[in-house]
């Protein structure tokens, strides 16, 4: 019987290591597969690299020639061209007053674009041959992350405590967009240097003129002056109770001791936790007094102006705007196109003529 079941064994060993070696075949020529598709992709990638350079080798003179024709036309255009100055303003809009800043520069800068000075000048009171000059003008919000929460905060601490739990301060930066920041700039582009300097009391009275804004304005310092009326009447009354606080505590002071009075409970020392209350919610009214001046200072203006624009612009010098840049990459690409073209054309030929003959 032991004879029997030893071949049986050896045959089960024997299925079992080809099973496995087939296994580990399977597996090699798997990776082996991969890593030749992998090569031949960049086998054809570098063939690519390779067939464009030698492109470039053989119309290199012509590619020479078109660069040094296009950076003469593009010096010889930079220098007729009119310089173009830029001028920014910072702003600081109120009472969401930032949707109307935003769609007057959209405006201006339509009439701008399509070259209407007339009505940008009458638009920006200024003068028609100042309008003209002017070649752009746009706006966008000028924040960072630390303002973003600081806003978040602040917005926080504006809510009740139960919907204070359901905001989430991931959510808001996610969904923080260009009207909710607090600053924002305000971009003229111009021949003329000078001529955003005069655009900008037009530009902010524009939407200070705005009745809605107004009476927001009006309505908010109201409620500023009568929370500080309030404030400053509290700060009255608790100064009565001070003073009546120290009379009470000299009149006990003034009787005469009988035996020893110990106080253990909490409530010992009663007028002098009083008094220590009413200093520390002194603090509090002092400090939400000087939070109110802020605030007031603050939105004393529908729309504060942070930085003004400067007397004469800064001449844009960005090399990848001038002509002596953007000629010679136009003539080099449009070289480029039609020589693939030629060079496409001539291989359909040949592939044609070696079809016919076999």
């Amino acid at each position: 019987m032991s004879d029997q079941v030893q071949p049986n064994q050896n045959q089960n060993n024997n299925s079992e290591e080809i099973d496995l070696g087939q296994l580990f075949k399977l597996i090699g020529d798997g990776f082996r597969k991969f890593f030749n598709f992998i090569g031949r992709i960049f086998k054809g990638i570098f063939g690519l690299i390779i067939a464009f350079m030698l492109f470039i080798q053989k119309h290199l003179v012509k590619f020479v020639i078109a660069g040094v024709v296009g950076i003469i036309i593009g010096v010889f255009l930079d220098m007729r061209k009119e310089p173009v100055y830029v001028s920014t303003m910072t702003l600081e809009p109120n009472f969401q007053s930032v949707q109307q800043l935003y769609n007057n520069v959209k405006f201006y800068n339509e009439l701008a674009e399509a070259e209407d000075s007339v009505a940008l000048a009458e638009a920006l009171q200024i003068e028609t041959s100042e309008a003209a000059s002017i070649k752009e003008i746009e706006a966008e919000s000028y924040s960072d992350e630390n303002q973003k929460i600081k806003l978040f905060d602040e917005f926080v601490r504006s809510l009740d405590s139960t919907t204070r739990k359901a905001i989430d301060m991931e959510k808001y930066l996610d969904n923080f967009n260009t009207f909710d920041s607090r600053f924002h700039t305000v971009i003229v582009k111009a021949t003329n240097s000078k001529v955003a300097k005069k655009i900008q009391g037009p530009i902010i009275k524009s939407i200070s003129n705005n009745d809605y804004f107004k009476v927001q304005k009006n309505i908010r310092q109201l409620n500023l002056s009568l929370q500080d009326s309030i404030l400053k009447k509290q700060l009255v009354e608790i100064d009565s109770l001070q003073t009546l606080y120290k009379r009470v505590m000299e009149k006990e002071a003034d009787k005469p001791m009988q035996g020893t009075n110990i106080s253990l409970g909490e409530g010992g020392d009663t007028e002098q936790n009083k008094e220590l209350a009413l200093i520390r919610q002194i603090d509090k009214i002092k400090g939400d007094i000087v939070s109110l001046n802020e605030e007031r200072a603050n939105k004393s203006e529908i729309v504060n102006v942070i930085s003004d624009f400067p007397r004469r612009g800064v001449e844009a010098k960005s090399i990848f705007k001038r002509y002596m840049f953007l000629v010679p990459v136009a003539l080099l690409g449009l070289l480029l196109f039609v020589l693939a073209l030629l060079e496409l054309n001539k291989f359909l030929k040949e592939y044609s003529l070696q079809q016919k003959r076999s």
